[in-house]
């Protein structure tokens, strides 16, 4: 048998002229100059996938390589690559079956927001939103809340992307594929480029695979738009997913009927919140920009996360960029946005818990239990929160949802239903984090900041009489002299001027 010819079942010998083919694609117009180079240096160009553990097949590592470059191609030069992110959100949203709605169970979800709306009316002072309520498939949730996907991560992966380039800019040097721990750099150097655009556009991949994952997760668990504590529309609307609706209602004890009507009292609830408390959505957003500002990264873990990919394997790739260049190191001020964040949503999912299961007890017999089955729900989290935990830090959970609904369970005995929702009127007005702990005081606390406030404020008036009242040279203020030569108190009125 010629030593040409690989044995039957022995390990596949590569052909020197398609490694070749697979090397002129690699490195365009320099790949003659560096196969030369090898060459004489005794190097064999087909002898590259053992020396730097390459597949053997050149066709494969082609494939691969192709792969890895149309992920560059499609990234740009945005933070997130929003294609990737949208169309494998589409297929993850698809698993298990998306079929389109009938008009009948579509009527069946409209009908059931139309009397949340009206059982809503009795249960709070803020009116319906002005969006039209609508059923949605898991397709149709994707492509109405993915603009807010982005609107909540892009600020963190431009800051990412930020830090990650000025963290590697002093590694970078001269030998760019050297120091990315390429073993023995790339002849005629690397095959993409620029390697900071190369790491910007696999960090834009990666960051791209991981929302789409996550918000396609999700699109197979939320029931609306709100129903995880944040504002998913620009403009408020109220809608539920029927399918997700009817997957968390089978087993259950409780009629789908029932079921469906209680989800779209909180759907409704929360979409009456957004819609008519202003400054919350951007309360929100800001946390989460917040967080992004301050994000700093892990110098000596993005190093051993680069040394560690294979540019061959996808998921691999995908697995390091993950656990280390998107693995930022947490800053005190990033903590308190974050804590920021999670009072913010417990407050939301707080009210909502309290309003929904308010306006349901005259008519829903399973009330109770079916609020209890959505904390639970929503305190154990699922896979896409978990996604985005991992992706960005943020923890979707509100993890003290009851003491929030507790807080507005008593503001409601103790102010009524008017003077609750009036909280919702200016952020210091809500409460805070202190008020979680101690619902009871909220009132006494807000009493001493008022009081607090009015003894600046006399303190302030007296350091001003103390100072004769004298405004900037040439002007009179309050307790200058008058046109006619009296002093005037701080009302404006006038008197003699003391000698």
């Amino acid at each position: 048998m010629s030593p040409d010819v690989p044995a039957p079942g022995g390990p596949q010998q590569p052909d020197p002229e398609q490694w070749e083919q697979v090397l002129r694609a690699m490195l365009g117009p320099a790949a003659d100059d560096a196969i030369a180079q090898m060459r004489a240096m005794g190097v064999d160009p087909s002898a590259m996938a053992a020396a730097s553990g390459l597949p053997a097949d050149p066709v494969a590592l082609q494939q691969a390589m192709a792969q890895v470059q149309h992920m560059l191609a499609t990234s740009g030069d945005e933070p997130v690559n929003w294609q990737m992110a949208h169309d494998l959100a589409r297929q993850q949203a698809a698993q298990g079956g998306d079929p389109s709605l009938s008009p009948g169970r579509a009527r069946e979800v409209v009908d059931a927001l139309s009397v949340a709306e009206l059982w809503l009316d009795a249960a709070t002072d803020l009116p319906p939103s002005s969006g039209p309520a609508r059923a949605w498939s898991r397709a149709e949730w994707v492509e109405a809340t993915l603009p807010t996907w982005r609107t909540l991560t892009e600020p963190v992966a431009v800051s990412l992307s930020a830090a990650l380039a000025d963290a590697l800019r002093p590694a970078l040097g001269e030998e760019p594929d050297t120091a990315l721990g390429l073993p023995g750099g790339f002849p005629g150097g690397l095959p993409f480029g620029d390697p900071a655009q190369l790491l910007r556009g696999l960090g834009s991949a990666v960051f791209g695979l991981q929302v789409g994952q996550a918000a396609g997760t999700l699109a197979r668990e939320v029931f609306g738009t709100a129903d995880i504590g944040l504002p998913l529309l620009d403009r408020p609307a109220p809608a539920l997913v029927p399918t997700n609706v009817d997957a968390f209602a089978d087993g259950l004890d409780t009629p789908l009927e029932e079921v469906r009507l209680y989800l779209a009292l909180r759907e409704a609830a929360a979409n009456r919140l957004f819609a008519h408390v202003p400054w919350l959505r951007a309360h929100l957003l800001d946390a989460v920009a917040a967080y992004a500002r301050g994000i700093e990264i892990d110098v000596d873990q993005l190093e051993e996360a680069v040394r560690s990919i294979d540019p061959t394997d996808q998921s691999a790739l995908q697995e390091a960029l993950s656990g280390g260049v998107f693995s930022p190191r947490t800053t005190p001020a990033q903590e308190a946005a974050l804590a920021r964040l999670e009072t913010a949503l417990a407050l939301v999912e707080g009210w909502v818990d309290e309003v929904a299961t308010a306006a349901a007890a005259p008519h829903l017999p399973h009330a109770v239990a079916l609020r209890e089955m959505v904390r639970r729900r929503r305190a154990a989290g699922g896979p896409a929160e978990q996604t985005f935990a991992s992706l960005v830090g943020l923890e979707l959970r509100p993890r003290r949802l009851r003491d929030a609904a507790a807080v507005w369970a008593h503001l409601a005995a103790t102010r009524g239903v008017d003077g609750r929702d009036a909280v919702w009127a200016h952020p210091d007005l809500v409460p805070t984090s202190e008020d979680l702990d101690d619902p009871a005081g909220y009132d006494a606390r807000r009493r001493a900041e008022v009081e607090g406030s009015a003894d600046l404020d006399r303190a302030l008036a007296e350091i001003l009489d103390a100072d004769g009242g004298t405004g900037p040279a040439g002007e009179d203020g309050p307790g200058g002299d008058g046109p006619d030569g009296d002093a005037t108190d701080g009302g404006g009125r006038t008197g003699p001027v003391a000698g």
